[in-house]
Order: structure tokens, then C-alpha cells, then sequence
């Protein structure tokens, strides 16, 4: 059953004025990992997520997109302790073209990752669950493709994309100088766990 996949990232001591940059320090590991170098779209979000955005800015896909400094900076200009800050930028995976179809294929295609900032009081004090910054990528099915039989071509491909998983977390993890990480996914299993089933793998 497919799942949404979340890398919750917390700092010790995170000034809120402080936030922009460790948001710009993640967006940036995203190129050299799959990922695109421009941010596809910002959107500023006050009080809880079941208010409306008070920024909202879609740059574009590729070219159009805008370096991930200046859309933060712009998002980021309406700093307020009780906002959440989100991007949405572009990561490439190997993922299972038409599933049902006998003819199905892996290719590599790109899907829209999130990556929220969270003020102190955004939500209640959200954060302390969800992280000072929290990446949201989606579903799991390209790591784990559990509803379909894992030839060799396949597990091949999901071996690859987790491979990219743990190169990005790791890269992210050093390069904005998180001192906690958590990857979770939305039902609260372990990915390690199900991988190892998933896979086939004993301890």
C-alpha cells in the first residue's frame, strides 16, 4: 500500500531569523542528487494549514524556476513566528510507467517534492513533531513498488532510487547542519523495515 514518505529535520537552537538560510542549504543539495536547481514554486502559509496562503508564487519548471536563495528570500520576507514556509522543486526517480498495464515500463520521471519551514507557533508548535524543516516526498511506491512482482529489472530500479534517497537525506542532513533527522512515512512504519521485507533481506 502506497504511503507518503517525510524527512523531518530539527536544529538546536534555530532562531526563526535563521530559518531562510538552512531552507536555501536544503533546496541546494537537491541538484547534485536527482533533484533540479531551481524551485518550481513558493507559498506562505499563516496560522495552520487550514488557513489560506498569504503568498503564493509558481516560477515554473527548468529554466523558469527560480534559484532557490532569491525564492526563499522572497517568501521569507513576510517572516512571522506563526507561518509555515513552503517550496516545491523537482527530484527525478525511477517510477513505473501505467503500474497496471502489462506493458509497463521504468522511467526516469520527475515528481514535485515539498519543502516546509516552520515558524515556532505555526500549527500549534508543530515543529517539534514535523522538524524545523520538514521534506515531503511523496509517495513511497518508487522505493518500494509493493503492488507489483519485483523482478530484476525492478528491484534494480527501486535498489537505485533508494540508493538516491539515502544519498540526498545524508546530503541534506550534513550540508544544513541538522542535528536530528527522521525518516518517516505518514501510517508511522519504518521504510527500513519494509524495505528489508520488500527486498528480501534478513538481519
Amino acid at each position: 500500500m502506497a504511503d507518503a514518505l517525510y524527512l523531518s529535520l530539527w536544529y538546536p537552537n534555530l532562531r526563526l531569523t535563521a530559518l531562510g538560510e538552512k531552507l536555501n542549504l536544503v533546496l541546494q543539495a537537491f541538484a547534485a542528487h536527482g533533484g533540479e536547481s531551481r524551485v518550481y514554486a513558493a507559498t506562505v502559509w499563516p496560522v495552520s494549514w487550514s488557513e489560506a496562503p498569504v503568498f503564493q508564487c509558481v516560477y515554473g519548471r527548468g529554466e523558469r524556476g527560480a534559484e532557490s536563495r532569491q525564492a526563499v528570500e522572497e517568501a521569507l520576507e513576510i517572516l512571522h513566528e506563526d507561518y509555515a514556509y513552503e517550496f516545491q522543486i523537482g527530484w527525478t526517480l525511477w517510477e513505473l510507467e501505467a503500474p497496471s498495464d502489462l506493458d509497463a515500463r521504468w522511467v526516469r520521471e520527475s515528481r514535485l517534492v515539498r519543502v516546509t519551514g516552520f515558524g515556532p507557533l505555526f500549527d500549534d508548535g508543530s515543529y517539534e513533531q514535523e522538524g524545523h524543516i520538514r521534506v515531503e516526498f511523496g509517495t513511497d511506491a518508487a522505493f518500494l513498488d509493493e503492488g507489483n512482482e519485483l523482478d530484476a529489472e525492478a528491484a534494480r530500479h527501486v535498489e537505485e532510487n533508494v540508493r538516491q534517497l539515502v544519498n540526498l537525506t545524508a546530503a541534506i542532513e550534513k550540508g544544513s547542519g541538522a542535528t536530528a533527522r527522521l525518516l518517516w512515512s505518514e501510517l508511522g512504519e519504518s521504510l527500513a523495515q519494509r524495505l528489508a521485507e520488500r527486498l528480501g533481506l534478513r538481519n
